[in-house]
C-alpha cells in the first residue's frame, strides 16, 4: 500500500483528509480478476495482489515482545490506552491484532527503527530496546478481545496546523479479508478537534466513536466496534460501528 497510516485519501460522498467507509458489515475487496481480464501489453502494470486472511496465525508470527510498550521503560509522561475489539453483537473478537503508528514528540512521522530487534546469533525477535520511542506498536487481543497500549502523550502531525492529535490503528481479525484502518483522538483536544479535517466533517455521533474516554489519571479507554448493533427502541442509532477509514 503506497499510503501510510497518516495519509487517508478522500472517499466519494465524504470530503476531507480521510473518509469513513461505508456503514454496516466490514466490507471486503473483491476476488482477483479473471485471467482474460489481466492486462498483457508491455509496460501495463497488474492489479494489486489482494489483502486477505486465512488463519489468523497471529499468535504465532506477528506479536514481539514489548508491541503494546511505546513508551520507553519508566518514562514519566507515559500513558495507557486500554480497551476491546467487538463485533456487531458485542462479542468479543478474541484473536485480533492491532498496529499502532504515531508522531513523534516532535510530531514526525518518520519514526525510529528498533520495535522488531533480532538476536544476532539465533535470530530470534528480542522486542524494543525499552529507551528509544519508535512511534510503532503491535498488540494482540486476549479472549476477551482486550487489548493495552502504553505510549507517549499524542502530538499532531507536523506540517498540519488543522489536524488534531491522534494515534492510526490498523485492525486484523478472523474473517477480515482487508484489515480495517481508524484512528484514535483523546478528550482533551476537543478544541482542536472542531477543526480536524476528518472529525469536523463527520456527524457528531459518529466522530463520537473515534474519541477515547479518560478513565483516570493519564489513562483511556478505546472500544472498537467492527459492526453497529442496530438501530434502539426509538429508532436511532446505538452502539455505532467505529469510523473505518480508506487509503489509497
Amino acid at each position: 500500500m503506497s499510503a501510510t497510516p497518516h495519509e487517508a485519501a478522500p472517499h466519494e460522498g465524504v470530503p476531507g483528509e480521510a473518509a469513513s467507509r461505508h456503514e454496516g458489515v466490514p466490507q471486503q475487496p473483491g476476488g482477483a480478476p479473471e485471467a482474460s481480464e489481466q492486462p498483457e501489453a508491455p509496460g501495463q502494470l497488474l492489479a494489486p495482489t489482494p489483502s486477505q486472511t486465512i488463519g489468523p496465525f497471529y499468535g504465532y508470527a506477528l506479536p514481539f515482545p514489548g508491541g503494546g510498550d511505546m513508551a520507553p521503560a519508566g518514562h514519566p509522561d507515559t500513558v495507557t490506552l486500554y480497551g476491546r475489539v467487538v463485533d456487531g453483537a458485542g462479542e468479543p473478537v478474541p484473536d485480533a491484532l492491532l498496529e499502532f503508528w504515531q508522531a513523534g514528540p516532535d510530531g514526525s512521522l518518520r519514526g525510529a527503527p528498533g520495535s522488531l530487534r533480532r538476536d544476532p546469533a539465533t535470530g530470534a525477535v528480542v522486542g524494543r530496546d525499552g529507551v528509544d520511542f519508535t512511534g510503532f506498536g503491535r498488540v494482540p487481543t486476549d479472549a476477551d478481545g482486550r487489548y493495552v497500549l502504553r505510549t507517549l502523550p499524542v502530538t499532531a502531525p507536523a506540517g498540519r496546523p488543522d489536524a488534531a492529535p491522534y494515534i492510526a490503528v490498523c485492525v486484523f481479525a478472523r474473517g477480515l479479508l482487508h484489515h480495517l484502518f481508524t484512528r484514535v483522538y483523546f478528550p482533551e483536544d476537543t478544541a482542536a478537534h472542531a477543526a480536524d479535517p476528518l472529525l469536523s466533517r463527520l456527524p457528531a455521533r459518529r466522530a463520537r466513536t473515534l474519541v477515547a474516554r479518560a478513565d483516570g489519571e493519564r489513562r483511556y479507554r478505546f472500544d472498537i466496534r467492527l459492526q453497529a448493533a442496530g438501530a434502539g427502541d426509538g429508532g436511532e442509532e446505538c452502539d455505532e460501528e467505529t469510523v473505518f477509514l480508506e487509503f489509497r
